[in-house]
């Protein structure tokens, strides 16, 4: 079975060490893409990172995948953004 976590809204201190890099991804994500990727979700699932949403344009979308590759150290990342 899948091991999944995805992004609380919780205080930063509150935080387990994997709530904090999907809260850090979806941040870098939000700011490098101006917020073009809607219904964005960051998920760790086993060993890698999982980004979904919708995006506008292939560019919006491979923008997020940069972003997020700047964030990771040695995850596995698979960008799931549907481009609309």
């Amino acid at each position: 079975m899948a091991s999944r976590v995805t992004m609380t809204a919780a205080a930063p201190s509150l935080l387990s060490p994997a709530q904090d890099l999907l809260a850090r991804l979806e941040r870098t994500i939000h700011c490098r893409t101006g917020g073009r990727i809607s219904d964005l979700r960051v998920e760790s699932i086993n060993e890698g990172i999982v980004l979904s949403g919708r995006a506008p344009t292939y560019y919006a979308k491979q923008l997020a995948t940069h972003a997020a590759l700047t964030e990771l150290e040695a995850q596995e990342l698979t960008n799931e953004i549907e481009v609309l």
